[in-house]
């Protein structure tokens, strides 16, 4: 499972990435609304699953404010990147094992591999919606598949 979860988490950040250089190459996107909230979203909610697996506090009045540009959207990217990053760069398949209980979803418990595996599906779900919206302002966004990742960084696969 370790191995598993450790592709969809790289999968996950190399899309990402993917998408927030395609924005980056349409200046129309960059100051788009809608696509900064969709952005957000898939942020606050790798955030929040992220900071609860680690025992960390979630402010939502703090975690829940869309930045003002597309450049400190990208920042608060590149530090939950490598939050997470350096958490699986530790974790043990006892830690994957572990229960925990999101207030979100109140009276349930569930493992840290589900927790990350929802992360990875979920934001899965958004940047698909981010790719329409690029599509819609006129951008071309870069393939973001799993397989192509798989093709491209063989010794994380």
């Amino acid at each position: 499972m370790l191995r598993f979860i450790d592709q969809l988490i790289r999968h996950k950040w190399w899309a990402n990435s993917n998408l927030l250089r395609s924005i980056e190459q349409h200046p129309t996107a960059l100051d788009d609304p809608e696509l900064r909230r969709l952005l957000h979203h898939i942020l606050v909610a790798n955030r929040y699953w992220i900071l609860l697996t680690l025992g960390q506090s979630f402010v939502d009045e703090k975690e829940k404010r869309i930045p003002e540009s597309h450049a400190a959207l990208m920042d608060q990217f590149r530090d939950t990147e490598q939050l997470e990053i350096d958490w699986l760069s530790q974790i043990t398949e006892n830690e994957l094992d572990r229960q925990i209980q999101p207030r979100a979803l109140p009276g349930i418990t569930i493992s840290v591999a589900q927790a990350m595996t929802q992360v990875a599906l979920h934001s899965h779900g958004h940047r698909s919606q981010c790719t329409t919206r690029l599509r819609a302002l006129g951008g071309d966004p870069t393939p973001m598949d799993f397989v192509l990742w798989v093709r491209d960084f063989k010794g994380h696969a």
